[in-house]
């Protein structure tokens, strides 16, 4: 087939399944309740979205791996303004009353924002170590295999880490050549090589400041889920039987890198 009958047969609609995309929102509500489609849309919106977090995260952690700094803060940058726009749908999401998602919230029976593989994806590349991470997925399925890979692999801040090693920075030997399938800790030998860093490396430091913004981003919008939970359902039990905002406030402050929040204070 000749270039020209391609690009001929190729329009907006076929090239992004348009039509095939429209047809995935299925309230399963009586009527069907007419808030039951923006929770579909802004859910599916969200998956959307981790899956391009994940694309991008991972063409960071191959360029830092290459040593390619400025290419990997062009990815960097396009990360955090995703979590920008995650952020701000929330504010759609809250246009929706408590009454307005109890009219159809009993037919989601046992689904529950747990599920989400791809949030889970996206945990596992920013380093949480939780084997429970997958249990809510099938074990011969695609989604617990590929969660699993992640939590065996090293995380972004591990890639970041050897980065700034082959730039010359100081860190001790056994966090580069740490387990990555454990929980990482705050380590006082890595927050004396990140404050190096940033007072030596104006490269390194660039580098630091867009992951400030990425870890800041993930806990921001843990953070309005938070609130946006609360002032949805309250204290009643999420669904599917989660512990709803109880268990989401436990998540709140923690950030991923923690060294380059505990390095402020001696800047």
């Amino acid at each position: 087939m000749s270039d020209s009958k391609y690009q001929a047969s190729l329009s907006y609609s076929s090239y992004l399944k348009v039509n095939e995309l429209l047809e995935l929102q299925k309230p399963v509500s009586d009527g069907p309740e007419h808030d039951e489609m923006l929770f579909i849309v802004i859910h599916q919106t969200y998956e959307l979205w981790f899956k391009q977090l994940i694309h991008e995260f991972k063409r960071a952690m191959v360029l830092l791996n290459e040593d390619k700094l400025f290419e990997t803060l062009a990815v960097l940058g396009r990360i955090r303004t995703i979590y920008k726009t995650l952020v701000a749908q929330i504010d759609i999401l809250e246009t929706m009353t408590p009454l307005q998602f109890n009219s159809f919230r009993g037919r989601l029976e046992s689904s529950s924002g747990f599920q989400s593989s791809q949030f889970r994806k996206v945990e596992a590349i920013l380093g949480r170590r939780d084997a429970s991470m997958s249990s809510h997925f099938d074990p011969a399925s695609k989604d617990f295999k590929e969660i699993n890979e992640l939590l065996n692999k090293p995380s972004l801040w591990d890639c970041v880490l050897n980065h700034l090693s082959r730039r010359k920075h100081d860190f001790p030997k056994e966090v580069l050549n740490r387990d990555v399938t454990i929980q990482y800790e705050l380590n006082p030998g890595v927050e004396k090589g990140i404050l190096a860093a940033y007072k030596t490396d104006p490269e390194a430091s660039l580098l630091l400041e867009q992951l400030v913004d990425i870890d800041e981003g993930q806990q921001e919008w843990r953070y309005r889920h938070v609130k946006m939970v609360e002032r949805t359902i309250g204290a009643k039990v999420g669904t599917g039987g989660s512990s709803g905002a109880q268990y989401l406030i436990t998540t709140l402050f923690k950030p991923t890198m923690p060294e380059l929040w505990s390095v402020r204070s001696q800047l």
